[in-house]
């Protein structure tokens, strides 16, 4: 590397899913129209997708999710904006002036558009694009890493873009979640645990079978151990983090169980699912006392604070339980903060 080449500054692009600009009917509705037309997300011909999307779910759930946004919105707004928000600002400090770190959301504001212009304007010739998801999937890591190529297309960014993948092996990403669990545990005593993943249809795990059907989804072990058939399978990479996790803090195996939430619609999800399991549960009386962890969401944001922490809460308890507890997500943990420098500097 030259001399003007170390002077120059780096560009991050910090990337979340994305949130509604407020918890009313209308922000909701703009929002799910952009994240449910994208076809990395609803992966079937634009026209069934049109129909669906703007014929159906538009016209039905927006309501419903808005109220749900509005249990947790906060003075400082959706919780899954602010803690990006300080995420990047935390960063920032640790990385210093070299680098110019920009919270972005994949759907809705601030925009990938805003912060490569601002990259430009600033004359800077290289980015570090970090998708804030754990594991690997389509619909988000994908979906994100396409979305910038296409910005920067359109914009005619001149720059080089570089890009951070999974990090679900990274120790510290797994160290942060540890020490949330180990926070939670300490004011908090469990009959069990459940990992709760966010969902994926079958459908999206099966197409990155690299053995052509023959091992994703076919055994009831498939996810056991990932190699080179399954490694970009997201279910394996869920049950991977949760082991590890589990490792750290001294959870037995005979003690958890990993679950997937947040399934829409008639398709096939991933299982098993994590309301089903919770309900089971709490009926036969094998557990009344949870501790729901959601490793797949660095930030809390709706699935985690109203889908598990409110509305998973209250109908274990309504089931037979007694209490849930949510461990909270990594939002700006010094340990989070760390890993996202070095996944940064290192890629």
């Amino acid at each position: 590397m030259t001399k003007t080449d170390q002077n120059q500054k780096i560009g991050v692009l910090l990337i979340n899913l994305g949130t509604p600009d407020a918890p009313d009917t209308e922000s909701v509705r703009r929002y799910l129209g952009e994240f449910l037309m994208d076809p990395y997300v609803l992966d079937m011909p634009w026209i069934f997708r049109a129909l669906l999307v703007k014929g159906i779910i538009l016209n039905t759930r927006p309501k419903k999710s808005a109220a749900a946004y509005q249990k947790v919105w906060t003075s400082r707004g959706s919780p899954l904006a602010f803690h990006t928000i300080d995420l990047a600002s935390k960063v920032q400090e640790t990385l210093g002036e070299k680098y110019v770190v920009k919270p972005v959301m994949r759907y809705g504001r601030p925009t990938v558009a805003d912060a490569l212009r601002s990259f430009q304007s600033e004359g800077i010739q290289s980015v570090v694009a970090l998708p804030l998801y754990p594991q690997y999937a389509s619909a988000s890591s994908e979906s994100s890493i396409q979305w910038v190529r296409s910005q920067a297309k359109k914009l005619s960014y001149p720059g080089e873009l570089r890009f951070v993948g999974a990090f679900y092996r990274d120790e510290k990403f797994l160290d942060a979640f540890a020490e949330r669990v180990r926070e939670t545990r300490a004011e908090f005593s469990e009959d069990r645990v459940l990992f709760s993943f966010h969902g994926l249809p079958e459908r999206a795990v099966k197409k990155l079978d690299k053995s052509g059907g023959q091992h994703c989804l076919a055994a009831e072990n498939c996810c056991a151990v990932i190699s080179d058939v399954n490694a970009n399978c997201y279910r394996a990479q869920c049950y991977y983090t949760a082991r590890k996790i589990a490792e750290k803090v001294g959870i037995a195996a005979d003690r958890y169980q990993v679950t997937f939430q947040s399934r829409l619609g008639p398709t096939k999800w991933i299982q098993p699912y994590s309301d089903i399991v919770l309900t089971d549960l709490a009926q036969s009386g094998a557990a009344k006392k949870i501790l729901m962890i959601s490793p797949s969401f660095v930030a809390d944001c709706l699935e985690t604070l109203e889908e598990i922490a409110i509305r998973s809460k209250e109908d274990f308890i309504a089931a037979g339980g007694e209490d849930l507890k949510m461990v909270p997500s990594l939002n700006s943990n010094p340990t989070w903060v760390k890993c996202v420098a070095d996944l940064v500097v290192n890629v």
